[in-house]
């Protein structure tokens, strides 16, 4: 396994990327497709059939990304903002391409995810249910929700990354996690399935 480069080798490896060298590109990449790919696999879960596709989508528009890179932030914490946005498109894609084919079947619930080694059907399941509910927020609350929870960051991250002002972020956040509880709240089946409590 290569390790990877110290912050500030990705720096100068995304620099050089960015104008066009190969080998940094190269480097880069190896050093960045781990986190990357977890990023993709957290949005769309260990067994997505897309999994792979939305993963190389993630790391070709990061690569297509760098030269507008200005170094607010470490190149892998760019990446993973990047494959973010790449997964939400994926999982909102598959959830209208599903509505489209089987509205009936929409109608009955979300279907199930088998779990990864080690994990259990209901956790997979509850995994799975949380994924197709942030598909269905508008995107800019959707992509706001996922980088606080998944990608774990502080809202001043966040507006850097949405290019939105501070309050924005926090209203975008606000109004996910209310969509959500009623989203929850109004659908006996999803309650069931997640465990909480009647509202």
């Amino acid at each position: 396994m290569v390790p990877e480069p110290a912050a500030d080798g990705l720096y100068e490896l995304a620099r050089l990327a960015a104008s066009g060298d190969k080998d940094a590109t190269h480097r880069l990449l190896t050093a960045v497709t781990p986190s990357l790919a977890r990023v993709v696999r957290a949005v769309l879960g260990p067994q997505h059939p897309d999994l792979d596709d939305a993963t190389q989508r993630a790391l070709m528009s990061y690569v297509d990304a760098l030269p507008a890179y200005r170094g607010d932030c470490d190149p892998a914490t760019y990446g993973r903002v990047i494959a973010l946005h790449a997964a939400i498109a994926v999982r909102k894609k598959n959830l209208r391409d599903a509505a489209r084919r089987a509205p009936a079947e929409a109608a009955e619930g979300i279907p199930s995810e088998r779990g990864a080694p080690g994990e259990s059907l209901l956790s997979a399941r509850r995994m799975q249910i949380f994924r197709e509910l942030i598909a269905e927020l508008p995107t800019e609350q959707a992509e706001a929700f996922a980088m606080r929870v998944v990608l774990d960051l502080p809202f001043e991250e966040i507006a850097a990354h949405s290019g939105a002002p501070l309050n924005t972020v926090r209203s975008r956040l606000r109004l996910a996690r209310e969509r959500l509880k009623e989203r929850i709240e109004s659908d006996p089946r999803l309650r069931e399935a997640l465990g909480v409590n009647e509202p």
